[in-house]
Order: structure tokens, then sequence, then C-alpha cells
């Protein structure tokens, strides 16, 4: 695991310094803040984790953990709730953003990523809406599949389903994934 954070650490450093050697006091921060995010993203992964199971309680958009979902977007029960809940785990871990219901919304430009680690958000388009209309968070990635705990869904993977599930999503299904995760470190 050590060994991990360091390679880790120091693909961060490369990527931040180009091809010239970073000195003592940079290495050390960026390897810091690397740690720190790998904490995060775990956080984030086990608060979702900790939510898988719950279901709507009436299949409209309702019951009491849905509700609380959509209470951190000021949304109450009957409305889509898979971005709500998005935004639900990243409150408990403690990131003031994003508090976003409109799913489009959650993969603004600054915010887009093609290398998604665990904790980042995806989205997936529907043709019929022209939109991204569903979204959730990123598990983990194995191969060319995307592990992910998502909220109003079901076990065939509906945008409109009646609870918190744990998906294998292709990756040629997902349209978009999302960082929300790098700037609230830097704030």
């Amino acid at each position: 695991m050590a060994t991990a954070r360091f390679i880790m650490g120091m693909l961060c450093i490369l990527a931040f310094c180009g091809n010239r050697l970073p000195d003592r006091h940079l290495l050390s921060t960026a390897i810091n803040v690397n740690q720190e995010e790998t904490v995060l993203r775990k956080r984030i992964v086990a608060i979702a984790m900790g939510e898988l199971g719950v279901r709507e309680l009436t299949g409209k958009n309702d019951g009491v953990r849905v509700e609380a979902y959509l209470k951190v977007i000021q949304l109450g029960k009957g409305h889509a709730w898979c971005g709500a809940f998005v935004s639900w785990v990243y409150s408990k871990a403690g990131l003031a953003q994003p508090r976003l219901g409109w799913t489009p919304s959650l993969f603004p430009f600054r915010r887009l990523t093609k290398l998604p680690l665990p904790g980042d958000v995806f989205g997936i388009y529907f043709p019929a809406l022209k939109r991204i209309a569903h979204a959730g968070l990123v598990e983990q990635l194995s191969s060319d599949w995307v592990i992910t705990l998502e909220g109003n869904t079901n076990l065939k993977g509906s945008r409109e389903g009646d609870g918190v599930f744990r998906k294998r999503r292709h990756k040629r299904t997902v349209a978009r994934f999302a960082n929300w995760i790098k700037q609230e470190n830097k704030s």
C-alpha cells in the first residue's frame, strides 16, 4: 500500500512539474496532498457504500433516506434524486460542492476528467432526452468497466429506479466523468 501511494505521489509530481525535478518542499507537499485526496476519495466511496440497499418507500421518489438526499439540494419528495444522492454523499464527506440535482450541471468543463478515480462523478447520456440524465459515483475501474454506486436506479440500471445500487457499467456507456474533489483541496 505504501508503494502504491508513493507511485501515485510521484505521478502527481511528474504531472505537475513536467520534465523538471521538483525541490524537496514541493515533493513532500505533492505527496501529502495526494494522500489527503486519497483519504477523501476513500471516505466518499465508503459513505456511498453505506447507502447500498436504501429503497424508496412507495416507488415515487420518496422515503426518509431519499428525502434526506433531496433536502441537500433543497428539493422535496417526488423529484428524481440521482444527482441529490451524489450531492448528499459529498456533503457527508465534508465537501461544499456539488449541491446540484440537475444532472447536466454536474459536468462543467473545468471539472471534466478522462482518467476517473474512485469518488469521481459519472454521467450517462440519454439520446431521447439529448442530455446527461443519470449520474452516480465511481467506486473503481476494472479494465473496460466502471463499478459505480448510484441512487435512483434499479437492477437494470434505469435512471428512474427505486434505490441505491452498485452497478457495473462499460466505459463506453459513460458520457462524462467529473472530478469535484480536486478544487476542494486547493481552497
